[in-house]
């Protein structure tokens, strides 16, 4: 059995690996920053260098 303590922010344009005991979570989505979660209506990028949204 394999537990997963890593993926890929929910969020389609951003690169981060996020862990999920870090992770903002909405939806039963997992999200690397309160700007990805939100769908970056308010907030521009997730404020990690590069990682594409």
């Amino acid at each position: 059995m394999t537990t997963v303590t890593q993926m890929k922010c929910a969020c389609e344009p951003c690169l981060c690996i996020v862990s999920l005991e870090n992770a903002v979570k909405k939806d039963d989505q997992y999200y690397c920053s309160e700007a990805c979660a939100e769908g970056h209506k308010t907030m521009k990028g997730c404020g990690h260098g590069g990682c594409g949204c």
